[in-house]
């Protein structure tokens, strides 16, 4: 039987102290669980942090590890980010080096058209800003690669996602240009995590 594999988004909040991350991966490790990204990053509320996992699996797969992030003390909560409206963006640093002069004046067009930010550039090397989808990072990524031959550097940070709060902000995270009038943006009814008591543990299935 051919198992079904398919890209998942899983939001877990935990707590904020030395060797949560190393213990929650290597909860994955030593499942042989296969991790597309895994970010990390202290909330407002500094005694814990959210983690953005992203991975590729089986549903059977995708049950035991909810499963397993539940079962660990260090995980406050859970949330299943597969079907639900998230907006979801991916850092991207690329360095092109050994610029010469119309390089550069290239690399700037292809940053306007692209709505790109050159952060940094001497008289060798520009490095470039991209903060979009993974899938829009990979066709900046390509055509880089494709413009400058042997000459790029990649640094990726992996994604970071949040429960979208309306169908405007889902579309426009999908990058669909919209008109911002013609929609009613209605708050979702989302957990806050303030000085009160901890949220308990749960699985949210969407």
């Amino acid at each position: 039987m051919e198992l079904h594999l398919e890209k998942r988004c899983i939001s877990a909040y935990v707590e904020n102290q030395i060797g949560v991350l190393a213990k929650i991966s290597g909860l994955f490790a030593g499942k042989n669980y296969n991790l597309d990204t895994l970010t990390v990053g202290e909330t407002e509320d500094p005694t814990m942090s959210r983690m953005t996992i992203e991975l590729t699996c089986d549903d059977l797969t995708y049950e035991q590890i909810i499963k397993q992030l539940n079962r660990s003390v260090e995980v406050i909560k859970v949330i299943d980010f597969t079907d639900m409206p998230i907006t979801k963006k991916e850092l991207l640093f690329i360095k092109i080096n050994s610029c010469k002069e119309a390089d550069k004046q290239e690399i700037f067009r292809i940053a306007e058209t692209f709505n790109l930010e050159v952060i940094d550039y001497n008289r060798k090397s520009v490095l470039v800003q991209c903060v979009k989808t993974v899938s829009k990072n990979n066709d900046m990524i390509a055509l880089f690669k494709d413009m400058f031959v042997n000459r790029i550097e990649v640094v990726r940070g992996g994604s970071v996602a949040i429960e979208a709060g309306s169908d405007f902000a889902l579309r426009a995270s999908q990058g669909q240009s919209l008109a911002f009038s013609s929609y009613l943006l209605v708050p979702a009814t989302l957990t806050v995590f303030g000085r009160g008591p901890r949220p308990s543990k749960v699985t949210a299935l969407v």
